[in-house]
């Protein structure tokens, strides 16, 4: 190989390299909203009886909500009606499917239950039944997550609905790594919630005062 067509070689293979860096360093930042400090008690109540277990329906919510892109309010105009919708920040799935998987895994550890939303049950065996809806959801960023969630819980398929709300506003930090922390625990509280309004063996479902 001439000289010529070495340093060819060379500039190809540095272009390569510089594409390779550039297409890395301007993708997108996903996120999760799994909490990853949450305990699992489900095996330790398995192993002390039989278990119970719950079954999460997919979450309800508005279409502006359902995309793996984060959907914030206008920093300078939180009160404006538009908003931006962010290509570069994106949840690890759709947002609906991030929320649905984090509730269901957060809801059944506070419980110490399992988790059959995806698995399916067998025909007979109960499980309580909990419908999630969402209602607001507004991401500020610096400021704070506002969120508003209604959902109802059923002991059985035949069983009557208890119908809970819940608001809740979490400040956050500068940046998006923020902003996502926010919606992280804000999901956690709202995990906490509905795992309060579950009742036990013998007890029907009730919303916390």
């Amino acid at each position: 190989m001439t000289t010529t067509h070495l340093r060819l070689a060379a500039a190809a293979l540095g272009a390569a390299w510089l594409l390779a860096g550039c297409s890395s360093a301007g993708g997108p930042q996903y996120y999760s909203l799994a909490d990853s400090a949450t305990p699992n008690r489900a095996a330790a109540a398995a192993a002390g009886g039989t278990p119970a277990y719950i079954e999460l329906a997919p979450i309800a919510m508005p279409e502006r909500f359902a995309r793996p892109q984060l959907v914030v309010r206008k920093k300078d105009a939180p009160d404006s009606p538009a908003v931006d919708i962010l290509e570069q920040h994106r949840w690890a799935s759709s947002f609906e499917n991030e929320l649905r998987d984090s509730l269901g895994s957060g809801i059944a550890s506070r419980l110490g239950a399992v988790d059959v939303t995806k698995s399916g049950r067998s025909r007979g065996q109960p499980a309580t039944r909990i419908a999630v809806q969402l209602d607001q959801f507004d991401a500020i960023e610096g400021k704070r997550v506002d969120a508003s969630f209604t959902w109802t819980v059923r002991r059985t398929d035949e069983g009557p609905a208890t119908g809970c709300r819940l608001s809740l506003s979490e400040p956050v930090g500068g940046g998006f790594d923020a902003l996502a922390q926010g919606a992280q625990r804000v999901t956690s509280r709202l995990a906490d919630a509905i795992a309060a309004s579950v009742p036990g063996p013998q007890g029907q479902p009730k919303c916390a005062a």
